[in-house]
């Protein structure tokens, strides 16, 4: 059961003016499950993305790269579940742009305006001859207020769909954001297998796209952490219809700059926030902090190191306060030069470790109290400087095998 989730209200989901969302029944994999997704741009829209560090990484995420440097007039996305279209080599590509070329002639476009995204199963080929036959449906099916069965058309093993979507004002005018994600297993930072895709309709100069998706991103999607693998099929896309009212932003400095870069950061990390809460087989959202380090960097060399530990992973799930293995991680982390007679370590209000030992006043009773709770943080102290950093993981279940090893059957 996903911790703390529930499914998104539709209404709460504001349409962004310039987008459409069809979603239809392709049979990509399964028959009778939405897993064929178009999303429409208005003329004008701006699109950025980030993408997976893996280099084994998805033909559908190769071609998203070339058609983000080679266009600046992205007009049309289409997604499809239950196949990944990854280590399937030079056919793989051929069919990631034969879904292009049937999107754009459908749209009257050109194939290089048009982004394929692809998520499931690896190494399997992509069954181009039911995307092409379902996307007149998915165009047809094609609305402004879609976000919620959006978010359902692009689940895999995730249990619930991710949507949320807020208002702000910028110069006087209202602006909206609203995104969708997925994902629940082989999450890891660079990037963390998850899509994400959030729309505005704030008007703000194309060039300062990217800029703004790496910072969401960097803030939100590269903080989780599920299980410690890199997904081949990444991606985080960011469009910016540029419908709205207000003076066009040209400054993420300006007073406007800042409160849109602030929306988008919030709504990316409640996305990803709610991918860690539904991960595969999770029954509790924990929060990692690291505070006191030199730099941020080796604030998250600690974080990733508690994060990703299956030991520390399992001591939650079982509500054991095993929390040596805390201290161990940080210790491994690859600060060379770290002190551990400086660090301090809580869990949530208790206070477990001081100066590198065991507190004194901790009691075994007070961790366990805390860890059979379904939403904790652990916060360390380094003793070393200012900088902070927070990521946040799940625990680590019986379901989460028996998931991954059925997932394919």
């Amino acid at each position: 059961m996903p911790v703390n989730l529930s499914a998104p209200n539709p209404a709460d989901l504001h349409p962004v003016p310039g987008v459409k969302l069809g979603i239809t029944m392709a049979g990509v994999r399964k028959a009778n499950r939405r897993d064929l997704s178009v999303i429409l741009l208005d003329e004008g829209s701006a699109v950025a993305g980030v993408f997976t560090k893996n280099r084994y990484c998805a033909a559908p995420v190769q071609i998203c790269r070339e058609h983000l440097q080679d266009s600046s007039d992205i007009r049309a996305l289409v997604i499809n579940t239950g196949n990944a279209n990854a280590g399937t080599g030079e056919d793989g590509m051929v069919r990631a742009r034969a879904t292009c070329v049937a999107l754009a002639r459908l749209l009257q476009l050109s194939p290089r305006q048009v982004l394929p995204f692809s998520t499931g199963v690896i190494m399997e080929t992509l069954p181009v001859d039911r995307i092409e036959a379902g996307l007149p449906a998915a165009i047809a099916d094609a609305k402004a207020d879609n976000w919620a069965v959006a978010a359902e058309g692009i689940m895999t093993t995730d249990t619930l769909p991710k949507a949320y979507s807020k208002q702000i004002t910028l110069g006087g005018q209202t602006v909206t954001i609203t995104g969708i994600s997925k994902g629940a297993g082989m999450i890891k930072p660079n990037m963390a297998t998850m899509l994400g895709y959030v729309a505005t309709d704030a008007k703000v100069a194309p060039a300062l796209l990217q800029s703004l998706v790496t910072d969401a991103a960097n803030a939100s999607f590269n903080r989780i952490t599920i299980d410690g693998d890199t997904s081949t099929n990444d991606s985080f896309v960011l469009i910016a219809t540029r419908q709205a009212q207000h003076a066009e932003i040209t400054d993420l400095t300006s007073a406007d700059g800042q409160a849109l870069r602030a929306a988008l950061i919030e709504v990316s990390q409640k996305l990803a926030q709610a991918i860690v809460r539904d991960g595969e087989g999770a029954t509790k959202f924990i929060s990692v902090t690291i505070e006191g380090g030199r730099t941020e960097a080796e604030c998250a060399l600690a974080a990733y190191a508690i994060a990703h530990s299956p030991l520390v992973k399992t001591a939650f799930f079982a509500s054991d306060p095993n929390l040596g293995r805390i201290l161990a991680a940080v210790g491994y982390a690859g600060i060379d030069d770290l002190d551990q007679n400086l660090i301090e370590m809580h869990l949530d209000d208790v206070h477990v470790v001081t100066k590198g030992g065991r507190n004194p006043a901790y009691r075994e009773e007070d961790g366990q109290r805390v860890m059979k709770q379904s939403e904790i943080t652990i916060r360390v102290n380094l003793g070393r400087g200012q900088a902070t950093t927070t990521v946040w993981t799940c625990d680590l279940s019986h379901d989460y095998v028996s998931i991954n090893a059925d997932y394919r059957s």
